[in-house]
């Protein structure tokens, strides 16, 4: 389990610097070897995978919200089941939720947000709103990690760092299909414009 949650923290990070080249950027100059606080390493690699997120969230037209992938989209004849498959606006809702949870347990500190009314917004714009905060609680969770507690159990094996790297994995994993969402509606991700 463990080896499961280091690679998928290493594929993580190759990631979200994936993510800094195309944003123009690159990773601030820190010398190799220079050791770095938990909370800003971490912190770092969320705001990349959240500037791509939020900038997709706001692409999307407010009247595709409702958009699910349908059997009507691919090929006749495939075999794929898509019932219950989550719309573009649910997605951004369960990213807002798991926001809120992982960042309970690396920090410890419930969040005092409705999950189930946050489940059930529907709007872009309030959707959009939710979102930013969910990210918004997660950077001050995550700025409660230290090198002395970052190892610290919060459920079974997982420590409060490994949920951080989870957090950032959940993040990205969920904006992969929501940059399918966007291609399916024609539209180019913004993170993949050519500038």
């Amino acid at each position: 389990m463990m080896k499961r949650i280091l690679m998928t923290m290493v594929v993580s990070g190759c990631c979200v610097t994936s993510s800094f080249a195309q944003m123009g950027g690159g990773a601030p100059a820190v010398a190799p070897g220079t050791l770095v606080e938990p909370a800003a390493s971490f912190n770092a690699l969320l705001s990349a995978t959240e500037g791509n997120l939020m900038s997709l969230a706001k692409a999307m037209p407010a009247e595709k919200y409702g958009f699910a992938p349908s059997a009507t989209i691919f090929a006749t004849g495939q075999k794929t089941e898509f019932a219950g498959v989550r719309t573009f606006g649910s997605l951004l809702t369960h990213i807002a939720q798991a926001n809120y949870n992982y960042a309970a347990r690396i920090s410890g500190t419930k969040s005092d947000v409705d999950m189930a009314a946050l489940g059930a917004l529907k709007g872009k714009d309030e959707i959009v709103a939710a979102l930013s905060k969910s990210f918004e609680f997660t950077h001050v969770a995550i700025s409660t990690l230290t090198t002395r507690n970052a190892f610290e159990s919060v459920r079974g094996s997982m420590t409060r760092i490994s949920t951080a790297g989870g957090v950032v994995v959940h993040v990205a994993d969920e904006y992969g299909q929501l940059v399918e969402y966007l291609r399916m509606n024609g539209m180019v991700p913004p993170a993949s414009e050519k500038k």
